[in-house]
């Protein structure tokens, strides 16, 4: 069922800032289906680019730590080097998406339903939200929506897929989480042909741990609305 072509082929780009305990396995979970995975080590200081590279990624590593946006412009990069790029996927290291969710959302990009594909939590109801994070979420929806006229569900979801267009037109400059809205305003700049996809985030303590928690979104909101 999950065959990917060696023509028009997808890259999963995955920022790593200390994630050795975890990106490992979340390699080796979608090497059967993505034979090619770039794991951008944003400066770690343990041992994140050495496991990536055994589990079988492409690292490519930045000297000091600059920021999740800057990690993901820097695999978008690599990626479009690959003469036979057909689709980038953005996925994260610790665990918290699904390769089924990936897999679907490539398989739209490459089949030219869209030119890119945005994951989404409020499309169905497999991701299991505090009440305080989903009126977060939602408040940075609609604040994307009022400043760029896109409606979207899910404005800050990091599971995205793309073509080569848009991913030439993308250009990330902001660093660190706002990176999410700068790339929502580019879209609404480009006007690629976007749809949304119902995807589940799991959220384990590790993930909470790492910037998923609720002070995060409402460093995001701060983000949005001071910038």
């Amino acid at each position: 069922m999950w065959e990917t072509s060696p023509v028009n082929r997808t890259w999963i780009v995955i920022p790593m800032y200390n994630e050795g305990t975890v990106v490992a396995d979340v390699i080796r979970g979608l090497l059967p289906v993505f034979p090619y995975v770039v794991c951008v080590d944003d400066g770690s200081s343990d041992k994140s680019a050495q496991i990536a590279r055994e589990a079988g990624a492409v690292v490519v590593q930045h000297p000091i730590n600059l920021g999740q946006g800057a990690a993901l412009q820097t695999g978008i990069e690599y990626a479009l080097q690959d003469p036979e790029l057909g689709c980038i996927v953005t996925f994260d290291a610790d665990g918290q998406h699904k390769v089924s969710d990936a897999f679907e959302m490539a398989s739209r990009v490459l089949s030219d339903e869209a030119d890119i594909v945005l994951g989404s939590r409020f499309l169905d109801d497999r991701t299991k939200l505090s009440p305080m994070k989903r009126i977060v979420l939602k408040t940075a929806a609609l604040q994307s929506k009022l400043s760029t006229g896109l409606d979207l569900t899910d404005a800050h979801n990091g599971l995205r897929a793309f073509n080569p267009y848009v991913a030439r037109n993308i250009n990330l400059t902001q660093n660190r989480m706002a990176h999410a809205s700068e790339l929502v305003n580019r879209l609404a700049t480009m006007k690629p042909r976007y749809v949304e996809h119902p995807v589940e985030i799991i959220y384990t303590d590790y993930s909470k741990a790492k910037g998923q928690s609720l002070l995060n979104s409402v460093n995001i909101l701060a983000e949005l609305f001071l910038r």
